[in-house]
C-alpha cells in the first residue's frame, strides 16, 4: 500500500514536470516568434547586416528569457550585440505587450555560437 502511494505520487510528480517543460517549450516557440517580427519591424540596422533569432531559453519560473541571436555578416556580431543591448527596453516593452502571461520574462541576449562550432567540426572532419 505504501509503495502504491510512493508511486502514485512520483506519477504525478512527474506530470507536473512534463506538462511545465512542454508549456516552457512553447512559451520559447512563442517568444522566438514574436521577437523575430519585432526584430524586424523595429530595429534598423546598417545595410548589409542582418540578425536572426535561432533559439529561445526561458527559465522554469518565467523570469528569464535567454534569446540567443545569430548576426550576418560574422564580423559584425560586437555591432548586432550592442545593438540589441541598446534597443532591450524597447524591444522587452513591445514583446510584453504581445504576450499574455502573469509573469513577464526579462529578456537578454546571447551570441549563438552553434554555426561557429559547426563550420569548425565540419573542418576537422574534412581533413
Amino acid at each position: 500500500m505504501l509503495l502504491q502511494c510512493a508511486t502514485t505520487m512520483i506519477v504525478s510528480i512527474l506530470d507536473v514536470f512534463t506538462s511545465m517543460s512542454e508549456r516552457i517549450r512553447k512559451i520559447n516557440s512563442v517568444i522566438q516568434q514574436e521577437i523575430g517580427y519585432i526584430i524586424a519591424q523595429n530595429i534598423d540596422f546598417k545595410p548589409g547586416v542582418f540578425v536572426t533569432v535561432s533559439k529561445v531559453d526561458t527559465t522554469d519560473d518565467l523570469r528569464y528569457t535567454r534569446i540567443f541571436i545569430r548576426v550576418f555578416p560574422h564580423a559584425d556580431i560586437d555591432y548586432g550585440l550592442k545593438t540589441m543591448e541598446h534597443e532591450k527596453n524597447t524591444l522587452q516593452k513591445i514583446l510584453h505587450k504581445k504576450l499574455h502571461l502573469k509573469i513577464l520574462p526579462k529578456i537578454s541576449f546571447v551570441h549563438d555560437t552553434t554555426g561557429d562550432e559547426v563550420d569548425e567540426i565540419e573542418k576537422l572532419l574534412a581533413q
